[in-house]
């Protein structure tokens, strides 16, 4: 017995020597590629603007209070709200959710329509899907720019039609800056929410079908709830990185339609930077993040813990 208690006590720790050594390269990538530059961020977010670009190596909360607090032109009146950058978060905000909602209202049924097609034709629509993320999302926004332009295909279609008598402006505007939005970040939605589908057993349908239940209350009290894990998976996936997206405020948006992603990239070009006030702008931006995925997170373990 002893013999034996020996035997497993040294393949216990071979294994577990064995997965230290295979989880290494993952947890040398967190650490290298998220966590040192996540950290230089927060440490710079509490330093000194240099006048040039850069920093000065001074302890300050001046970064967070220009983004919360507005003391006039000289800095010498007493703290007002600085509505400027609210303004362009709460923009942020409500652009990404208007996109994930687009997103969700067009990628639900698309996810649901490639999931029931036969097996052999499954892969053939994800592909179809797939197709734009072969093209740099930087040249896709530029092609979303030249269909919106005033001399470009949409606006030429239409005023063929009849339907305009002179071209819409569209570039420079929120609707431009959310169609690029939706473009970017719509597979995101699709993905996740075919992987549930194709999960789901159809079965649960037909029994509410034979209990005379309508196709809505089907898919208002069956389908959906099975199928949530992947439908609240594609809004993150969504929203989150259209939150932080500065390629379509910039080229699609103008300056008028300034983003947290694109006040965030202002900071850190050329010399008129102020990288401080990036930085304090990008840890707050990563805590609104961090508390819609600890929410998410919340709400899943309420759902098992129902569930078990």
């Amino acid at each position: 017995m002893a013999g034996g208690t020996a035997s497993g006590g040294t393949q216990g720790d071979t294994y577990k020597e064995a997965r230290t050594w295979l989880l290494m390269p993952a947890w040398v990538t967190l650490i290298v590629l998220v966590l040192l530059p996540v950290s230089l961020m927060l440490v710079y977010s509490f330093l000194t603007k240099e006048f040039r670009g850069g920093v000065i190596w001074e302890f300050s909360f001046a970064a967070y209070e220009q983004f919360f607090c507005d003391r006039g032109l000289f800095g010498d009146e007493p703290c007002a709200i600085e509505w400027t950058y609210i303004t362009i978060f709460w923009r942020s905000i409500w652009q990404a959710g208007l996109a994930t909602i687009l997103s969700l209202l067009i990628g639900f049924p698309t996810a649901y329509f490639i999931a029931t097609r036969p097996a052999n034709v499954r892969p053939l629509w994800v592909f179809l899907i797939t197709i734009p993320y072969w093209v740099n999302l930087l040249i896709r926004t530029v092609s979303m720019r030249f269909m919106l332009r005033e001399e470009g295909p949409i606006n030429n279609t239409l005023m063929w039609s009849g339907l305009i008598d002179s071209p819409l402006q569209m570039i420079n505007t929120n609707f431009a800056v959310q169609i690029g939005l939706f473009y970017s970040y719509l597979p995101f939605m699709v993905l996740p929410i075919y992987a549930a589908v194709e999960r789901y057993n159809f079965s649960l349908s037909e029994a509410a079908s034979d209990l005379y239940a309508s196709k809505w209350t089907t898919l208002r009290r069956i389908i959906l709830p099975s199928i949530k894990p992947g439908v609240i998976a594609g809004c993150i996936l969504v929203f989150v990185p259209s939150l932080g997206a500065f390629l379509a405020p910039d080229l699609l948006g103008g300056a008028k339609n300034f983003m947290i992603g694109s006040l965030i990239e202002e900071q850190f070009k050329g010399n008129a930077g102020n990288w401080p006030f990036g930085a304090a702008a990008s840890m707050i931006l990563l805590t609104l993040v961090l508390l819609i995925l600890l929410f998410y997170a919340r709400q899943q373990a309420r759902a098992n813990r129902g569930s078990g």
